[in-house]
């Protein structure tokens, strides 16, 4: 039951994704978060170049808006070698590892485009400062990428 609900979230943002940004909102969750990001990067040029990108942006919490800069910063630092695998990515898989009030930590395994395997850790947390973001969950921070292995 909950993977058809899953699906059915998947479908309709990306649905969203086509006419336009979903923006950060109290309603959505943090598992939701990281899902509207991961969908995508995984259509990254959907409906324009770097959309999915753009998309993973708005769900940048302000402090780590601070860290990677603005959008152009951002776009840069996940074409690099150390994130590009994220785009276009072929499947990926969130695992809950903790959540709590106010902050929720993932473990995300995600097969790039190759067929290799890669892990993250992917945290979020509610945006607690008054603000346009306020009770927005949005993400804090994802680690390098762990490489797990290879498709068979």
């Amino acid at each position: 039951m909950k993977k058809i609900f899953y699906i059915t979230l998947l479908i309709l943002f990306s649905f969203n994704l086509k006419a336009e940004m979903i923006k950060p909102d109290p309603s959505i969750s943090p598992i939701d978060v990281i899902l509207i990001q991961l969908k995508a990067l995984q259509i990254n040029n959907t409906p324009f170049i770097d959309a999915g990108i753009e998309q993973t942006w708005e769900f940048a919490h302000p402090n780590n808006r601070v860290y990677t800069g603005p959008l152009d910063n951002f776009i840069r630092m996940i074409k690099n070698p150390s994130y590009s695998m994220m785009i276009d990515h072929l499947e990926h898989n969130i695992i809950p590892v903790q959540e709590q009030e106010n902050s929720s930590y993932y473990f995300v395994e995600l097969t790039d485009i190759n067929g290799k395997k890669f892990g993250f850790e992917w945290t979020v947390e509610k945006v607690t400062e008054n603000g346009e973001f306020k009770d927005c969950w949005m993400t804090v921070g994802v680690s390098t990428p762990m490489p797990l292995s290879q498709a068979s």
